[in-house]
This record gives structure tokens, sequence and C-alpha cells, in this order.
């Protein structure tokens, strides 16, 4: 049977990457240790998560590995060897403020585990895809320094701008403050681009917006959405942070993620950068998520808002997702944002 190693698999994304390539027939070998309980609390745990794919997917099996141990990875990839026909690292730390307080373990993490992953697969399975779920916040600041107009609810780019339709991969990386969560996530994603275009393996980076949806465990330091629809429903208390509360994300789902996933599985290139997200099909400010929050729930958000953003935070993000759609024409979207956030709000109150 063909075998798909995921790691972060009891995550959001790799949860839904677990779902997905079991209905196509793929046995699923996941990784996840629960470090998301370590880094937001208990509430954030993915073992719920873990436990319902052990139980409701079949030929799923589940490692409580650590990505960091190198030892441990190498000798998984080798029990599978040749039967591996792809790789989905979505495992990660994925917080700006974490990552502050504790650089080490953010660099590790992200950095050193998706080297101990490419380095597995390329004693034991080079020619399997490895596709990695990378960030935008590897270009740093650089968006908020794009000519931005102040609308009633959003910031917006000027008119007529290059990056009008989204920002693409053009955009450099270079000379920008990236947060040492960035700093951490650009090493990985050019570790994944070099052993594409060095070692000739179909490695693809995949340079996200927010990736949301309903199995999401939101929480301040991650989960924009999710979190924004748990403190809607509760009356926990939100905090907007900076930028009038008119910062602009665009939102992907993680079902429409995972099948840009598998398009790039089916025909995999070597070494390619492509920025995903929602682009101009679902995209929102906080002032308008908080509205469409409040409007689907029927209840009033308790939310403050704190002049001081946070660092490394963009004021408008939206991603140019042409390029992949140049390359991959059979991939569309499946969810916009009012879908999405009905979803997360099910599944709020499901909980």
């Amino acid at each position: 049977m063909r075998k798909i190693i995921v790691t972060g698999s009891a995550g959001l994304i790799g949860s839904e990457t677990v779902k997905h390539f079991s209905g196509e027939g793929f046995r699923v070998i996941g990784m996840d240790n629960d470090m998301r309980s370590r880094f937001f609390g208990a509430e954030a745990s993915t073992q719920k998560t873990r436990d319902q794919l052990v139980k409701t997917v079949r030929d799923y099996e589940h490692h409580d590995l650590d990505i960091r141990d190198a030892n441990a990875v190498l000798e998984l990839f080798k029990q599978h060897r040749n039967e591996i026909a792809a790789v989905v690292h979505t495992a990660a730390q994925p917080s700006h403020d974490w990552a502050a307080r504790d650089p080490q373990t953010d660099f590790t993490v992200n950095a050193n585990g998706t080297l101990n992953l490419l380095e597995a697969a390329r004693a034991h399975c080079p020619e399997a895809p490895f596709v990695f779920t990378s960030t935008n916040k590897v270009y740093g600041d650089t968006p908020n320094r794009l000519p931005l107009r102040e609308l009633p609810l959003r910031w917006e780019i000027e008119p007529g701008h290059e990056y009008e339709p989204g920002i693409s991969e053009t955009m450099s990386i270079d000379h920008t403050k990236h947060s040492l969560f960035g700093a951490s996530k650009a090493a990985a994603d050019i570790l994944v681009q070099e052993y594409g275009r060095y070692f000739g393996m179909p490695t693809a980076c995949f340079r996200g917006g927010c990736l949301t949806g309903p199995a999401h465990a939101g929480t301040e330091l991650h989960g924009f959405l999710s979190y924004l629809m748990i403190c809607t429903v509760s009356g926990r208390p939100y905090r907007v942070f900076g930028y009038g509360g008119k910062q602009v994300r665009d939102n992907i789902h993680s079902a429409d993620l995972v099948d840009a996933f598998a398009a790039f599985i089916r025909a995999p290139r070597a070494g390619e950068v492509y920025n995903i997200g929602g682009s101009r099909y679902s995209n929102c400010s906080m002032l308008e998520a908080i509205n469409l929050c409040e409007e689907i729930s029927g209840k009033r958000l308790t939310w403050s808002y704190e002049e001081n953003n946070r660092i490394g935070d963009h004021i408008w993000w939206i991603s140019d997702v042409r390029k992949f759609q140049e390359h991959y024409p059979e991939w569309k979207f499946r969810y916009g944002l009012r879908k999405i956030l009905e979803e997360i709000y099910e599944a709020v109150k499901a909980s």
C-alpha cells in the first residue's frame, strides 16, 4: 500500500491531510507529540484530534515522535523506505510571541526539525514529493511598506499597484524584520528549496496566510478566526492589537489548502515556492471579522483595543495565488469567508 508521512498530524492542517489522503487510499503515517499543548496550554492540545484519527481513520498509524529527534525520524523513514509516496510537513512552533520567549525551542522545532525530515527523505525516499507548510512571515514586515489607504473598516492597497491582486512570490525576504518565528520558518523554507534545487528532490514551500477551519484549536497567540469565534460565543474578552483593528488577512480553509498539496503531489516540481491563502476570494479585516462573527453567532463580542501592534505583524496581507493556479489549473477554492466562519461556529458550539 502507498504511504504518506504527515508531521503535525493531529493539528489543523495535519489532520485534514490525514483524512484527505486516507480517503484517496493511502496508508498515513502520522507524527505528532502534542507540543501545541506546551506552546499554548491545555485548551490548545491536539490529543482529542489524535484520538479521533486513531479511532476513525482507516490504516492510520500514529507515532508520538518529536521531529527534533533526528535518529527517531531517520528510523521511521527507514522502516517504510520505498513505500513512501509523499511527505507532508505541517509540524511547527507557529507563534511570534512564543518564539521570542524561547528562541532555542522555536528554531530547533521549525528549522532543525525540517532539516531532520529532509535528510531522512533524501536517504530513504528522495523521489517522494516533499510538501512544506511555510508561512508568509518569511517576508517579514516588508508588506508594511506597501502604499496603503485607510478605509472605514480596513486597510487597502493603492489601486493599480502590482500587488493589488495579492502579494506574489516576487517580494524579497531580505532587509526586513521577520520576528524570530519568521526567521526560523525562513530558514526551513530555504532548506526545502535547496533540497529541491541542489539534490533535485521534488519539494515545495507553501507560504500560507491565515490557515483555518473548524478543527482549529485557536488561542490568543495563534488561530485568529477560531479564537475570535470562541470568544464571541463564550463571552470571553478579546484583545485587538494595533492598526485600528483594520489589519487585513486572507483566510484559507484547511481543506482547500490540502487540495493544493494533493495537486502538487500528483504532479511535483523541484524547489518550488507558492504563496497560498484565501487571496481576493476570502479575506477580511479584524473589524470585518468581528462583525461577521457577531452576525453568525447572534452574540456580541466583548473586545478591547491596545495601540501597540505585535512585532512583525502585517497591516495588510492578501496572497497572490496565480502562480499556483497557473501550474495547477484544476485547483479551485471551495470555501469563502462566510462558509469558513459558519463551520467554525458550528464546531465551537459543539465543543
